[in-house]
């Protein structure tokens, strides 16, 4: 076990190189400066020159890519170009807005998921089955934003059970928070639900055809015992691949749910990052993510070799 984990964190290493690299060129390549978009197009030359010497853009690329990877590393993510305020500050009052949100949405996508995957296994063919994957299939179609406003139209407008976007803040207290991003959460997590429900129908279907299943049964155990015991357990290796990317999409793909919802989450920041050319937020947030999207993969690396021990013995 330990040598696959070392090898796993080895892998994660070099992953978050490449992808410093990746972004890093990426966000340099876009046209445009973002000096001459902060003074505009009738700005002096030596008044353009004066603020990309303040703000580093006059350095070589090699040279402000190990300065901002660097800083980084110490957790000095720089500083906006637009708000002049510590990126790591901003960073920080976002990450509380979506990272929960992230994890409401996950949490929802599996309690849903699990009983509705399992239920229709169980009851391969019947009624029960076809109407928990027509509604799968209905999920997977509609497009989470359009789900976002159908919520917002019903539960915040009609009923008015909820509100129809903002953030209360964490000071109000947990429920109060929880409750604000309660619509946002159920617009990511019914289509994430609807995959994973059916890659866990799936994948318990095939546990159900091997012969330890049939061994199970002729020892007596019950079909739903044998189910629960053995099947649920084997049947966990592709559904937690699918829990990983998912809460990768959940974190960093809530772009379009937080402007629905005009929560104050790292999707907000980053669309106004992009559209005032602060670049220095957009790397860092990005990176940010990028680093956590990784992190949980590693975990959910670890958990496949808790769950089959054959990964520790390759290992």
């Amino acid at each position: 076990m330990i040598a696959f984990a070392l090898r796993r964190f080895g892998s994660l290493i070099v992953s978050l190189i490449v992808a410093s690299f990746v972004i890093f060129a990426v966000i340099e390549v876009i046209p445009g400066d973002p000096a001459s978009f902060m003074l505009g197009v009738n700005a002096r030359p030596d008044t353009l020159a004066a603020l990309q010497a303040e703000l580093g853009l006059d350095q070589p690329l090699p040279v402000r890519y190990l300065s901002w990877v660097g800083g980084m590393v110490t957790g000095d993510f720089g500083t906006s170009y637009t708000y002049k305020t510590p990126v790591a500050g901003m960073v920080a009052d976002r990450i509380w807005v979506s990272l929960p949100l992230a994890l409401y949405a996950l949490i929802l996508s599996t309690v849903i998921a699990f009983p509705a995957g399992i239920y229709a296994a169980s009851r391969r063919g019947g009624v029960g089955d076809t109407a928990v994957m027509g509604a799968t299939q209905l999920g997977v179609a509609i497009p989470n934003f359009w789900f976002a406003m159908i919520l917002v139209l019903i539960f915040a407008i009609k009923l008015r059970w909820f509100s129809a976007g903002g953030f209360v803040g964490w000071d109000k207290g947990v429920f109060a928070g929880l409750w604000s991003l309660t619509l946002p959460a159920i617009a990511l997590a019914l289509p994430q639900a609807a995959i994973l429900a059916r890659v866990m129908r799936s994948s318990l279907l095939d546990m159900l055809g091997e012969d330890f299943m049939r061994t199970a049964r002729a020892k007596g155990l019950t079909r739903r015992r044998a189910l629960w015991k053995h099947a649920v357990r084997n049947a966990l290796i592709p559904v937690l691949t699918i829990l990983g990317l998912q809460f990768s999409f959940l974190l960093a793909g809530g772009i379009v749910i937080e402007q629905v919802f005009f929560l104050p989450g790292l999707g907000r920041l980053i669309f106004q990052s992009i559209s005032a050319r602060d670049l220095i937020v957009v790397e860092s947030v990005v990176m940010l993510l990028v680093f956590l999207v990784i992190v949980v993969n590693f975990i959910v690396d670890l958990t496949y070799a808790w769950v089959d021990p054959r990964l520790r013995r390759r290992a």
